[in-house]
């Protein structure tokens, strides 16, 4: 929904605010989540905190309302935490939110899982004027579990003539980008 702020016309993140349970600045991250970091640009009225806090909510267990179902499990096992942000260097609006997952919140060996997690419909969030995942670090013992293809990497390179870059299928959609 859209609110009136001092400065212009903004968005509101959601009913409640983000920043309250995903915004955690002194979590200190484990060799076993996965860390992305993404560049943020908030719409304006939206402070970096609650831009990067809606990011890890919307991205793991988040949602705009209160659902009875948020007292059956914990929370805190299995909630996206963005623990830092920092603004990009000559961009104006434009910041760093750093988001740890933990692995209990993904499907072992499924990359599909964790792909649609991490980059699925957070990309057409409206508190957001853009967001662009730019690393991605995935724990070894997570990576493991990837069975990879029947016939092997070098099969699949050698049918698609593709090498030296990784190899993903999904469907492209506008709000994704279509540069990238």
């Amino acid at each position: 929904p859209q609110t009136e702020t001092k400065a212009s016309v903004g968005f509101k993140a959601g009913v409640k605010d983000y920043k309250l349970t995903y915004y955690t600045p002194d979590y200190e991250t484990k060799d076993t989540d996965i860390l992305a970091a993404f560049r943020v640009t908030p719409q304006p009225g939206v402070p970096p905190e609650e831009a990067g806090a809606a990011v890890a909510a919307e991205s793991s267990t988040g949602t705009w309302t209160t659902v009875w179902t948020d007292g059956l499990t914990s929370l805190d096992r299995y909630k996206g935490r963005c623990y830092h942000i920092e603004p990009v260097a000559g961009e104006e609006s434009q910041f760093i939110a750093y988001v740890a997952y933990p692995l209990d919140l993904f499907e072992e060996g499924s990359v599909t899982n964790m792909f649609t997690s991490i980059v699925g419909n957070v990309f057409g969030f409206k508190a957001l004027r853009a967001l662009r995942l730019e690393d991605l670090r995935i724990p070894t013992s997570y990576v493991k579990t990837f069975q990879g293809p029947p016939h092997g990497i070098q099969v699949e390179r050698d049918k698609l003539n593709k090498y030296g870059r990784p190899l993903l299928g999904c469907t492209i959609k506008p709000k994704l980008g279509l540069s990238a």
